[in-house]
């Protein structure tokens, strides 16, 4: 995780941004490209930033080695390693470049600080593409599409319900994880009461599961992979006629570089192309592969 001093720094270097929306001032628009640098091999690097706390698009773990024969990437700094959907596909776009990865671990409400400070070269790490990220930072086209969903305790009284408008009434207490797109979508939650958001995603479901929330919003493959280890929530797949509207910022997972670093924004995108990685198929097989493969812990 990166420590106040890092935080305190950061700040100071883009004191224009607002860490809400994630955003870069002018520090980050003369800024250049540090991918290419070269690590302990001749190859090139790409940093690259991510909770390493969101599975099943990242997690932590202890050992390199996955049951399957791939290899974890050691977490930069730590003697521990990444893995989940992001670290996948942020290897097979090093892979199509010539390129080694380099994970950097950093916490979500500081991982545009970090981007615009250089300390990595893209963010990879289940971001929806926003209009409001969209003027600070640069996307690549979406590397995976996500639906959004909502959790409640399998023993309650609304874990029978199939759309939100069933929740009229019911007074229900809601939460997500801070500094996402979700916490936009709660106030269409008819009658919901809003709790304590939380840093991650394990926090949101644990409240849910103490009874301190009743009902976390959050993106289906997260969820799913959380009832895993947490047998007594119960995932709910909205009717599509009864569901959040204008939600499709949050369904549009992409890469994002500095605003003024198009260069390398373009570089992976073609490394995308190259894969063919615009094929919903190929993510929902390389999703699920990430879901089976998270260690009990995460």
């Amino acid at each position: 995780m990166k420590n106040r001093f890092k935080k305190v720094l950061a700040v100071a270097m883009a004191s224009c941004m607002t860490m809400a929306i994630f955003a870069g001032c002018g520090g980050s628009e003369t800024a250049t490209s540090s991918a290419g640098s070269t690590g302990s091999s001749d190859k090139k690097v790409l940093r690259v930033g991510m909770e390493c706390t969101y599975a099943p698009f990242n997690w932590t773990q202890s050992s390199e080695s996955m049951p399957d024969g791939e290899k974890a990437v050691k977490i930069y700094g730590q003697n521990t390693y990444a893995y989940g959907y992001d670290v996948m596909v942020a290897q097979k776009i090093a892979k199509e470049l010539d390129m080694d990865v380099e994970v950097h671990k950093v916490e979500w409400d500081s991982i545009g600080l970090g981007l615009d400070s250089q300390e990595y070269d893209c963010i990879i790490a289940g971001m929806g593409k926003t209009a409001v990220r969209a003027k600070s930072y640069s996307f690549t086209e979406p590397y995976y599409y996500r639906d959004n969903c909502i959790v409640v305790r399998a023993d309650s009284d609304i874990a029978s319900v199939t759309g939100l408008s069933q929740l009229k009434g019911k007074n229900v207490k809601i939460t997500t994880q801070l500094g996402t797109g979700w916490v936009d979508l709660l106030d269409q939650i008819p009658d919901g009461v809003l709790g304590s958001n939380y840093e991650t995603t394990g926090e949101a479901f644990m409240a849910v599961s103490n009874g301190v929330a009743d009902v976390v919003v959050i993106d289906v493959p997260t969820a799913e992979s959380a009832l895993l280890t947490n047998k007594d929530l119960k995932l709910i797949k909205l009717d599509e006629n009864d569901t959040f509207k204008n939600d499709q910022e949050m369904t549009n997972v992409c890469i994002a570089t500095r605003k003024n670093d198009t260069e390398l924004r373009d570089k992976i995108q073609g490394a995308m192309d190259k894969i063919g990685w615009n094929d919903k198929t190929k993510m929902d097989e390389l999703m699920e592969k990430a879901i089976a493969a998270q260690p009990a812990a995460n």
